[in-house]
């Protein structure tokens, strides 16, 4: 196996067990519920708690892996991973699993910036970048697939099990990778973070990514509540249903980088065909019958998962050069303040009048507010001729 290879391989491992624990805990929210004595909307809440600090860890993360490296910065990652989502396993006592859950962000915020940068330090493809996103967000649906199955067995300690396994799996492929390189100051260095979030040019870019990735975790987190509760499926089958909604982007976020590489002209049209299909795909989950018309939904919100994301990364890495890993934690940092809001409150909706459908139709015109927003071509890094264009080498300061 080559050094890109094993680069690649470390790199997605990083990013599967980062995307797990984006949606483990919504996966089996009504166990959950009667487990921890609560209701569905403080469930809610355990997602809430990791995007609080993950958010917050964004840029840092960036800076950290710009600064540190990014084998370092993932390995860091992943122990803390290990840590908290062992210690949610002590008890069903919602304080503790709210604690854990605020500490797991930390480590979900490092290791997904820091995945993204370990991949693209090493191999500058777009299609690269893309297979790293598709892998992490196929973490989130592999858990709505898997943790249901283990809920039967071990009950509510699944989602924290099921963490700390492929947290350790992770670890094991991410120190079989080629070490960080030597890292170099840019001259500009010194203007990050600030410059970053004052850089107007990211803020098109962080919408695109905050309806492609926020709005696909946030409907991947109450997907199987609303098939279970208001479409009549049993766990497996609305878990497996459910599970399209994220694991279709080792397919789409691949294509999404092929398609900049390729066809670059192409990208533009790429992307708003992806966020017409996400608002179409969620209306047709939220009807939750017949089942063909679900799966034909959650396939479509797959893809409006996975086509953004090489070209919103690509872009923001290209806008800055002095400061890749920043900006694209910027990028990733606003999808995620989307998943801090948007996960408590639709699950509040499945206690209003309309239940989780209504709550779903409004997605759908969140969807379609983000193609109002859609970036140019060139904001896109689509703007070369055909090949492509190879994003600037990533820089780190020493």
């Amino acid at each position: 196996m080559t050094t890109i290879q094993r680069a690649v391989l470390g790199g997605c491992a990083l990013g599967l067990a980062t995307g797990w624990n984006l949606t483990n805990t919504g996966a089996i929210a009504g166990q959950l519920a009667s487990s921890y004595g609560v209701g569905l909307a403080t469930v809610g809440l355990f997602t809430t708690a990791l995007f609080l600090t993950h958010v917050a860890m964004q840029i840092p993360a960036g800076r950290a892996a710009d600064r540190f490296g990014p084998r370092r910065t993932g390995v860091l990652a992943l122990t803390l991973l290990v840590v908290f989502n062992s210690v949610a396993l002590a008890a069903p006592d919602p304080r503790l699993a709210l604690a854990a859950r605020l500490l797991g962000g930390i480590g979900t915020g490092f290791g997904f910036i820091s995945g993204s940068a370990y991949v693209r330090s090493k191999s500058h493809l777009p299609f690269a970048q893309g297979l790293y996103g598709g892998v992490a967000l196929s973490g989130g649906g592999l858990a709505l697939a898997i943790v249901p199955w283990a809920g039967s067995v071990v009950g509510w300690r699944a989602p924290f099990l099921t963490a700390v396994a492929v947290a350790l799996g992770g670890l094991v492929l991410l120190l079989a990778g080629p070490a960080d390189g030597p890292r170099h100051r840019h001259p500009r260095q010194a203007h990050v973070p600030s410059g970053v979030l004052r850089d107007v040019r990211l803020y098109r870019l962080a919408v695109l990514f905050s309806a492609s990735l926020g709005l696909s975790v946030v409907l991947g987190n109450w997907v199987v509540t609303l098939l279970q509760r208001e479409g009549g499926m049993g766990r497996g089958p609305a878990g497996t249903i459910g599970a399209l909604t994220l694991v279709l982007g080792v397919v789409s976020r691949p294509l999404g980088g092929w398609i900049l590489h390729a066809h670059p002209g192409r990208m533009r049209a790429a992307v708003g065909a992806s966020l017409i299909g996400g608002a179409l795909g969620t209306l047709a989950v939220a009807a939750a019958s017949p089942p063909a018309l679900t799966v034909a939904g959650a396939l479509l919100i797959g893809v409006a998962a996975g086509i953004p994301f090489a070209p919103a990364f690509t872009g923001a890495a290209r806008l800055r050069p002095d400061a890749q890993a920043a900006a694209v934690g910027l990028v990733n940092g606003a999808a995620s303040v989307v998943i801090l809001v948007g996960t408590p409150l639709l699950g509040l909706a499945f206690s209003l009048p309309g239940g989780g459908r209504a709550g779903f139709v409004a997605v759908a015109a969140l969807w379609a507010v983000a193609l109002l927003l859609l970036p140019s071509a060139r904001e896109l890094a689509a703007e070369t001729g055909a090949g492509g264009s190879r994003p600037a080498p990533e820089s780190r300061s020493g």
